[in-house]
């Protein structure tokens, strides 16, 4: 089965997903935050997920950043959802900075890297390779 990772957004979140061994994490998407549920509702009856990994916001000190008022709202509801699936909170603190990184050193032009969209596939991906990582 599969593990999905949320890099959660006020305007955009993206989504990444693992392999069914859970070996290779890949982006998937990026959507409107306003569409995510039905959008999960539409990948998670078509797809066997195991868990949910949702990118929790911390700042330097540890502490949450402000994202995350808007983010605990988005877990409980996943988790009232799906009662059966996991849904995890996992540090994602120097992802979008690391995602512009990797959008450097592959060689990507500097519009594409403007995309924002881009960059919140890529951090999710970030944020699922590093629980990959450590799991």
């Amino acid at each position: 089965m599969r593990i999905l990772a949320i890099d959660y957004g006020q305007k955009r979140t993206g989504i990444a997903v693992s392999d069914p061994l859970q070996l290779i994490a890949g982006g998937l998407t990026t959507v409107e935050t306003k569409d995510l549920e039905a959008y999960l509702a539409d990948y998670l009856s078509r797809e066997q997920v195991e868990r949910i990994i949702v990118g929790h916001p911390r700042q330097m000190n540890g502490e949450d950043s402000e994202n995350m008022r808007r983010i605990t709202p988005f877990v409980n509801r996943l988790r009232k959802l799906y009662p059966a699936m996991p849904v995890e909170l996992f540090d994602e603190r120097f992802t979008s900075v690391m995602a512009h990184q990797v959008m450097l050193e592959s060689g990507i032009s500097r519009k594409a890297r403007q995309n924002k969209a881009l960059v919140d596939k890529i951090s999710a991906t970030i944020i699922l390779e590093e629980y990959l990582a450590r799991k």
